[in-house]
């Protein structure tokens, strides 16, 4: 089911359910199914990707509904404009409570992966992004992401370069088991394509039980609490 938590005649803003990919226009995509929900509201069904998530991560996206928004947030994005913080629940504990990471990044399209390099050469692309501690326990950390580039699975693999992968991120290192993807896109900023007024959406991830996220539900509540106490 679709969480539509804005739109207008320019964008649709929405959560991107886990296992549903980000682009393309084939059954089952978001785009396909942010489409047909416009029509069923007598819209054109136009809606263009500006920006992707991975697969299995979950959260908030924007799209836009014209192309005149669609090149004027690709610009925002191009520029480093537009804001997105991560939720993410590592294997481990950082050795800071609060870092900048910043690496050289490689991805490797044959093999589907990005890796951390030491050098610049053709492909490669500055990955930078900071994080903070918000809680820790048995041997896994919740951590809040804010990227300032957005390489393909930057926050992955920067992490899983210095031994602490995403609990359920098998492809970067993970230990073997049944959980999902721990990252979730919880905050996106950025100005309206039409007038530029400022605009800030915030979603958590849902605490089904379980799942890796309810493992914090006593520390999801009080961040839940700070960020609408921030809102207003």
């Amino acid at each position: 089911m679709l969480h539509i938590v804005f739109f207008d005649n320019d964008i649709i803003v929405c959560v991107k359910p886990r296992g549903v990919l980000s682009e393309g226009d084939g059954d089952g995509t978001l785009p396909a199914m942010l489409q047909e929900w416009s029509r069923q509201r007598g819209g054109d069904g136009q809606v263009y990707p500006v920006h992707r998530l991975d697969r299995e991560t979950e959260g908030l996206m924007v799209y836009a509904r014209n192309r005149r928004a669609a090149a004027y947030l690709s610009g925002e994005i191009a520029e480093g404009r537009m804001e997105k913080e991560y939720l993410a629940v590592a294997c481990g504990r950082p050795e800071a409570d609060t870092d900048t990471l910043r690496d050289l990044l490689f991805y490797d399209r044959g093999r589907g992966k990005s890796y951390v390099v030491k050098r610049m050469r053709k492909g490669v692309k500055e990955a930078v992004l900071d994080y903070s501690v918000l809680d820790s326990r048995e041997a896994r950390s919740l951590l809040r992401v804010c990227l300032h580039t957005g390489r393909t699975h930057q926050i992955r693999v920067q992490l899983a370069s210095r031994g602490m992968p995403l609990v359920g991120d098998r492809r970067y290192g993970a230990p073997a088991g049944r959980e999902a993807l721990a990252l979730y896109c919880y905050r996106l900023s950025f100005l309206h394509p039409n007038g530029k007024a400022p605009l800030d959406f915030t979603s958590l991830p849902e605490l089904a039980e379980g799942s890796i996220w309810e493992k914090f539900r006593d520390y999801m509540i009080v961040f839940d609490t700070k960020i609408k106490q921030k809102a207003k």
